[in-house]
């Protein structure tokens, strides 16, 4: 099952911070990791270099309130997780982040998603984020719930082409199994796949083949995928208890709108790597995705990804 060792919270501590803290110090706690909270703020302008340690220090102050506040809702004593603070000011903030990543060994980024009122989707930073950051990035907006009545979803594709491939799908479905037995304990995965042949040939084209024919062999082609997903599934390992979520649909449209028909308050997904590309992590179908989700968001990559920012 996948562990996290080596947390790394991005903080802009310009917000509240509520919801990314409560999630990044839930997963450390959960997983026995150390944590540091880095604050990324913009570089002071020439002129107000003796205005610099002012601002870092009242940064500094409301992130400790923040904390002071999390850790009573998570009843957890100051000295309970390790934890450092430390304040980062420049330009490019996801890129230092990454070089943090790459320079520092971190197993996992969790930030809030950007923009307090954001509902929808994710911005500038976070995409930059999900596109380069070489471990997993967990992106949180608020929970409303209790923790034992979070609900955990990961969408899994099986038709794992590539070694690389397969290897992510299953790590998805070990490290939501983890996560969602720390949560409600019960795992929803959500698989399904867009097979227009159907409605491409009964529509364009005058077939001899009768609505029972083509209605067999979508039948057929259901049943494949399935029995793919669940061969998957086995050779995961998971247990405990799971719902299965399997559609003939797009994936862009189906999986936001089950998210919001079920309620679920994290995805965990993958984001698969073009070869040849370096960078490009993130066909238009994920891209869509992402830009429609309304939960918290825990994104892994294929471990042959390579970033494009160097340490």
């Amino acid at each position: 099952m996948q562990n996290f060792h080596n947390i790394l919270y991005v903080s802009h501590a310009t917000g509240d911070e509520t919801a990314g803290l409560l999630q990044a110090l839930a997963a450390a706690r959960n997983n026995g990791a150390a944590v540091k909270v880095l604050i990324v703020c913009p570089a002071i302008p020439d002129g107000f270099e003796e205005f610099s340690q002012v601002c870092m220090d009242a940064l500094a102050a409301r992130l400790d309130e923040a904390l002071d506040k999390v850790r009573a809702k998570l009843a957890l004593e100051k000295d309970a997780l390790a934890l450092e603070v430390e304040t980062d000011c420049g330009s490019r903030p996801a890129e230092r982040v990454i070089r943090r990543v790459l320079a520092e060994g971190y197993d996992l980024v969790v930030k809030n998603v950007e923009g307090a009122a954001q509902r929808l989707g994710f911005k500038a930073m976070d995409m930059e984020l999900l596109r380069k950051c070489p471990c997993p990035v967990w992106l949180c907006r608020p929970i409303d719930k209790p923790h034992r009545e979070i609900r955990v979803a990961v969408a899994v594709d099986p038709e794992c082409w590539e070694a690389s491939v397969y290897e992510l799908a299953i790590g998805l479905l070990r490290c939501a199994r983890s996560l969602a037995d720390t949560c409600s304990g019960e795992l929803h995965i959500i698989s399904c796949w867009d097979y227009d042949v159907d409605e491409y040939l009964r529509h364009n084209f005058p077939l001899s083949a009768s609505d029972e024919e083509l209605n067999r062999a979508v039948e057929a082609a259901r049943a494949t995928h399935r029995a793919k997903l669940d061969a998957l599934i086995d050779a995961s390992g998971i247990g405990g208890t799971l719902a299965v979520h399997h559609e003939i649909a797009r994936p862009d449209r189906y999986i936001p709108m089950l998210i919001d028909e079920q309620r679920f308050d994290i995805l965990v997904m993958g984001t698969v790597g073009r070869t040849g590309i370096p960078g490009f992590i993130m066909g238009n179908t994920a891209e869509n995705i992402l830009q429609k989700v309304r939960c918290s968001l825990l994104a892994m990559k294929p471990s042959n990804f390579v970033s494009p920012v160097k340490a």
